[in-house]
């Protein structure tokens, strides 16, 4: 079977002109034609993702060549199709306008059949090689940026089990940051931070707690009031962050390390003067600790004191949680949807969260983190195994959470249900309520908060919406215990259940 040729679009208003190209290279490619620069734009609309190159007259009426690689520009054709400008036209000013606009080369008429194949050829093939090669670089970035990323989430995890906690705090601090970066930048030209910039900061306000591996341990899971010697203790935290990575003994002079120097040591300083450690006032607050400041208190009501969303934004607007940047207040609110959205739907999937929860058990216990590429590739690859066979029945299937109350389904469950991948705190979402029913999700989570390791599967016999339709249905749960990072004791962890008709 012949190999498919690769497409040349030959735009030219002269009929013989763009004969004579096609009979010299008709034999190893497919031709196309325009007579105008109009014509040949709307090819491009049309077949742009399969032409290879396009052979470009200068002058011509209604839209000339320059025109022509303007509108390329315009629509980004033109990092995807190399253009040869070919022209009896030999001005400087022409061919140099060419080039600044994208132009890869320039053939002047009359034309010669060797040059002419030669210089076809050489374009495709160099911006081949060009693809190839800025899709080794870009693989080479992504595998760089997801190891970084993992070891920095493994590294919060290890902090998040020593203070106690379920592990989701950093991720909700660095989600929430991205979106008021995002959205700050939209609102007001007073902080003109690159995407490079910006992408520093969200992966430094993964580390901003960091020192709390410094405070003693009774400190950070102390239940009662702190006394006010354990209060200076405790805050002496963004100090020790701050230490920790300056004593790093290499890379001191990259930018991730500088911004992450900056969130550790003031990401509690106030915009009045009243944070810590050092008092600083308004702009003298480094932005990348001012954003992560608002994150981290945002997290701390919803997350951690389990504060309504609504509620939490007002107290931080009202100034009751400290005073902060009125720009960064304004972005707050304008973000709050798209916290709560991107909250529930980028919540840690159900299967990488146990993954790199194990990962942080091991890492406690081995005093290292050694995990293997092939570790991860075989985890995802049983993730993409249970993902499939949950889509392919006609149960669905998810796992809940007692603290902080969520439910994550599997597959296309959430959608059956009208519902997202993921429901955080489900007695109070409007649409967990009417897909479920208030009484329905209270005996759900009754069962799960009843069940224990002697006795851990319970069911329940309800109404569910699926696909819009009341359905009589049972929901099975499972309660599944592990143990304890703290102690060799078994301690809840999740609970997976299905959900399946009767009818």
């Amino acid at each position: 079977m012949n190999e498919r040729k690769q497409k040349i679009l030959i735009v030219d208003d002269s009929e013989m002109n763009r004969e004579i190209l096609a009979d010299m290279l008709g034999d190893e490619f497919e031709i196309m034609e325009a007579r105008d620069g109009i014509q040949a734009v709307n090819v491009l609309r049309s077949y742009s993702v399969e032409i290879s190159l396009v052979l470009l007259d200068i002058v011509m009426p209604k839209m000339d060549g320059l025109e022509v690689l303007a509108v390329m520009n315009s629509y980004k054709w033109i990092q995807n199709i190399p253009v040869i400008m070919i022209s009896a036209e030999s001005s400087a000013s022409y061919i140099g306008r060419a080039y600044e606009l994208g132009a890869t080369d320039y053939i002047q008429r009359p034309f010669d059949v060797a040059v002419v194949h030669r210089r076809v050829q050489n374009a495709i093939m160099l911006h081949s090689q060009q693809k190839n090669l800025i899709g080794v670089v870009e693989e080479q970035i992504y595998e760089t940026q997801k190891e970084q990323s993992l070891l920095i989430n493994i590294l919060s995890h290890v902090l998040e089990f020593r203070n106690g906690e379920s592990g989701l705090h950093v991720f909700h601090v660095h989600t929430v940051t991205e979106i008021l970066l995002q959205n700050l930048l939209k609102m007001t030209d007073k902080y003109p931070l690159t995407p490079k910039e910006i992408s520093l900061i969200v992966t430094a306000s993964s580390l901003h707690d960091i020192g709390k591996i410094a405070v003693d341990a009774d400190i950070l899971n102390k239940r009662d009031k702190l006394t006010p010697k354990e209060l200076a203790l405790l805050k002496k935290h963004v100090e020790y962050g701050e230490q920790m990575l300056k004593e790093i003994p290499f890379h001191q002079n990259e930018p991730l390390l500088r911004v992450a120097r900056e969130v550790c040591r003031y990401h509690h300083e106030r915009y009045d003067g009243s944070g810590y450690p050092d008092g600083l006032k308004g702009d003298d607050i480094p932005i990348s600790a001012q954003v992560v400041a608002i994150a981290d208190v945002y997290d701390e009501l919803t997350y951690r004191k389990e504060v309504h969303h609504d509620i939490a934004i007002e107290k931080i607007v009202r100034g009751e949680c400290g005073a902060f940047n009125p720009v960064l207040l304004k972005a707050l609110q304008f973000s709050a949807d798209r916290i709560r959205a991107a909250l529930r739907e980028r919540s840690l999937s159900v299967n990488s969260r146990k993954d790199l929860e194990r990962i942080t058990r091991e890492a406690i216990s081995n005093s290292g983190i050694r995990v293997s590429q092939r570790t991860l590739e075989l985890l995802e690859r049983e993730r993409e195994k249970y993902q499939f066979i949950a889509a392919g029945s006609r149960e669905i299937v998810f796992e809940a959470y007692r603290d902080p109350a969520m439910i994550s389904f599997v597959g296309d469950g959430g959608e059956k249900l009208g519902l997202g991948d993921t429901v955080t705190d489900p007695a109070n979402d409007a649409k967990a309520i009417a897909c479920f029913g208030e009484e329905t999700l209270k005996k759900l989570f009754g069962l799960i908060a009843s069940a224990t390791s002697e006795k851990p599967e319970a069911s329940l016999d309800c109404t569910v919406k699926i696909q819009g339709k009341p359905c009589n249905c049972r929901i099975a749960v499972m309660a599944l215990y592990g143990k304890s990072a703290q102690s060799d004791e078994d301690e809840f962890q999740s609970a997976i259940g299905k959900i399946y008709t009767l009818d």
